[in-house]
């Protein structure tokens, strides 16, 4: 609990002035039983705020266990098992990249000479002769020069006296016109089937370059795709090999004894459900009174959206049973609740700075080795891919790696990235005056909702519970509204 709060009253300007409320309460449940698990607890605590109506999600996630014992030996097991495999992935996908930035540069290459082709083939007589010229350019450079002494270059140049057989054949525009040219026998001997053998390789050529062109983009795409699945088949690896590393807060526990058979576990869950002013002002099934004016009905949308919240926190220190395949824990549960009331912004933000992790530095190591490296050349994939230009706002990637989360909040539709960006670095903006209100009603059912799932939870286990009444801070064991000092002003109950 402490860290999470912790955070809430960083980050929000209305709880980092409420340190010292009386009215901050905490309802915490200690169970002792070495014959006892933990899982039934959490499993009833999660099943109740369900029912209820809230979404629930899991903040943290954190165990120990001493070196000396069987679980923490299986557990290492399994963490090098998901290291290894995932270190094979991203060797392949760095192969695969290297393959995906050979096939653009090669495409590239392709489409340039693929723009000489469609000059040569223009009806613009200046295009025509530009792109003839620099097709008989590549051939004498890349044909022609194969016959060694023999090749126009090596004859124009040499001590054969063919001065002229370079500019004749650069001239030269089908083999009927060298009979015509002002040149001897001897050149347009030699020139007459070299212009027939140019223009024969440019029509063959062209439809072999076309044909490799379209053969290798195909394969662009494949590798594009098997990019995206290796990078998909690597995440989860990461995940769950950095899952398995023990908690280093909690390897500094007392109760952590290298020679003992202990663990420690550490579960935090945040249950929401939004506090909607049109039902806070209107009579409904759950309100048997207006909580807020009538006229909070009207300036609803204007509003951001608060919410309910309850934070379950699990602390258990236990002994590991081998029992089969799987381990057991018997011990000592501390079960902490506590209601807040907060908006779409805090809780985005409280989420975010949780996942401030070596997890998050691990999965964007995947995350810069293929968005960011083929972001930087994103132009040259949808120019060769021949993306449709209104999907070339969008990452071919774009949500590649995006944990999905249980919460959509918001109507905008800015980049989650950027909104955390200028979240961490405005913070979140205060209250106006009537969102003061909502979360006031907000803060109080998530202090409601805290106490009943406590106190069903101790019924529920044949414990003693809290006499109704007899709280501080509660109607009949029902936690009162906290009020702002304009509500207590104008008198809203």
């Amino acid at each position: 609990m402490g860290e999470v709060d912790d955070i809430i009253k960083e980050i929000s300007h209305f709880y980092k002035k409420k340190e010292k409320d009386p009215e901050d309460i905490k309802y915490s449940l200690t169970y002792d039983s070495p014959s006892e698990t933990l899982e039934p607890f959490y499993f009833w605590i999660l099943d109740f705020l369900t029912k209820i109506g809230l979404k629930v999600d899991k903040l943290v996630d954190n165990f120990a266990s001493t070196l000396g014992s069987g679980h923490f030996s299986e557990l290492g097991a399994k963490k090098t098992q998901m290291q290894e495999q995932a270190s094979r992935i991203m060797a392949t996908i760095n192969g695969v990249l290297r393959s995906v930035l050979n096939l653009i540069y090669d495409l590239k290459e392709f489409k340039i000479r693929l723009s000489h082709y469609e000059a040569a083939n223009s009806s613009d007589k200046t295009k025509k002769d530009a792109g003839i010229l620099a097709l008989k350019q590549i051939w004498m450079d890349k044909v022609d020069i194969l016959r060694g002494q023999g090749s126009i270059n090596a004859l124009s140049s040499g001590n054969l006296q063919f001065v002229t057989l370079r500019d004749a054949f650069l001239i030269a525009k089908s083999p009927e016109e060298v009979d015509k040219m002002d040149l001897n026998d001897r050149v347009k001997r030699i020139l007459k089937p070299r212009v027939q053998e140019f223009f024969e390789w440019k029509k063959r050529s062209e439809a072999e370059l076309k044909k490799r062109f379209e053969i290798e983009k195909a394969y662009l795409k494949s590798q594009v795709e098997a990019l995206k699945l290796q990078t998909r088949w690597a995440k989860p690896y990461l995940k769950y090999a950095e899952k398995l590393n023990q908690s280093e807060k909690l390897e500094k526990d007392a109760a952590l004894v290298t020679a003992f058979n202990t663990v420690l576990l550490q579960l935090t869950l945040m249950a929401v459900r939004e506090a909607d002013p049109v039902e806070l002002a209107s009579y409904t099934r759950h309100y048997l009174r207006p909580v807020l004016p009538e006229k909070f009905k009207y300036i609803a949308h204007k509003l951001r959206k608060y919410y309910n919240v309850v934070i379950v926190d699990f602390t258990f220190t236990g002994i590991p049973n081998k029992v089969g395949q799987h381990y057991v824990f018997g011990g000592k549960a501390i079960i902490d609740f506590k209601g807040y009331g907060l908006n779409e912004e805090e809780i985005e933000l409280l989420k975010a700075k949780l996942d401030e992790s070596d997890l998050s530095s691990a999965l964007n190591l995947v995350e810069g080795m293929t968005e960011e490296s083929l972001n930087q050349i994103k132009v040259d994939l949808d120019e060769l891919l021949e993306e449709k230009e209104e999907k070339k706002k969008d990452s071919i990637f774009k949500g590649l790696f995006e944990i999905p989360s249980l919460f959509t909040f918001g109507k905008k539709k800015e980049d989650p990235k950027e909104r955390i960006k200028r979240l961490k670095e405005k913070g979140v903006k205060k209250d106006s005056y009537a969102e003061a209100f909502v979360r006031n009603a907000a803060r109080a059912e998530g202090i409601d909702t805290a106490f009943l799932v406590y106190d069903v939870l101790k019924k529920n286990y044949g414990m003693a519970s809290i006499p109704y009444g007899g709280e501080k801070g509660t109607i009949g064991g029902v936690a009162r509204a906290p009020q702002s000092a304009a509500a207590r002003f104008f008198g809203f109950k």
